[in-house]
């Protein structure tokens, strides 16, 4: 009497098979690589690609690219080339291989599409906010090159959300390295690095906050200097607090910025006294 065929045997069945499957794939696929027939390692390569065999297909692309130099298949071999890198999300490479095709074709019908695919790979580079963000720059500076390139394209309105969505990382970046400067007591930084991004980012959903930071800042530099110093930096309390209150009179912000604009209109006021005192008594003495 014949047994029934346990799942662990058939399992172990599958997988040989499929060990074998692989084995002879990898076998052939070395096979290609040592083989001098161009056309079928052209031919493969395209299969490859197809299947989403994207490592394979970069190979054997690369390998046979300066054999067809010059020739009529010299700009698809590009164009796979280029786009099986992005498939496999080797971005960077990618980025690269799109905007050499458009160097190259730059009449092609997939220029538009690689050079918007290019700064594409560029934005997805982009890091969190906390990080460098030299990449998120670069592809800000690749998308308006697009836009500026192809002002029709119906592509621009999508560049123009990845510009806004890379800018307001920039200016999430900014802003968290005003604060940490405030953090650490780095007050004269924090003014500096507040100040630079409402002039940088003038739009930024961060301004608000920005520019009560820049008054608290000065604020607290002012009341940790020496006395001698402290009249002329609560000056420049005053006058980023007057810049404060003029855009937002209504801020969450405005009582705390307040007091601290009266604190800095006291100390100023009592300095300018005891000076106007000391230059009469001078000019008394001198009589």
């Amino acid at each position: 009497m014949l047994r029934p065929v346990g799942a662990k045997f058939l399992f172990g069945i599958t997988l040989l098979a499929a060990v074998l499957v692989l084995g002879q794939s990898c076998s052939q696929y070395q096979k290609l690589l040592k083989s001098d027939d161009h056309e079928l390692k052209y031919e493969k390569a395209l299969e490859y690609y197809n299947e989403g065999d994207y490592s394979r297909a970069i190979t054997l692309f690369a390998d046979i690219m300066p054999i067809y130099r010059g020739t009529s298949r010299a700009q698809t071999i590009s164009y796979y080339f280029a786009m099986a890198h992005f498939r496999n999300r080797e971005y960077t490479l990618a980025s690269h291989y799109f905007k050499s095709f458009v160097d190259a074709y730059p009449q092609s019908e997939h220029a538009e599409e690689f050079l918007f695919l290019s700064a594409y790979c560029q934005y997805l580079e982009s890091p969190r906010y906390s990080l460098d963000q030299t990449n998120t720059r670069q592809a800000i500076r690749e998308l308006q090159n697009f836009i500026n390139r192809y002002p029709e394209s119906p592509r621009v309105s999508n560049a123009n959300e990845l510009i806004d969505e890379l800018r307001l990382k920039l200016e999430k970046k900014r802003f968290k390295t005003g604060e940490m400067y405030y953090n650490i007591t780095d007050y004269v930084a924090a003014a500096t690095t507040f100040e630079t991004m409402i002039r940088d980012f003038p739009d930024s959903k961060y301004r608000e906050e920005a520019m009560f930071l820049t008054v608290k800042s000065y604020y607290e530099y002012a009341s940790n200097s020496i006395p001698q110093r402290q009249e002329e930096r609560f000056e420049k309390v005053v006058s980023a607090y007057n810049e404060f209150a003029r855009r937002y009179p209504d801020s969450e912000f405005i009582e705390q910025a307040s007091s601290m604009h009266e604190r800095a209109t006291s100390v100023i006021a009592s300095f300018r006294e005891n000076s106007t005192q000391e230059s009469d008594q001078t000019t008394y003495s001198n009589q």
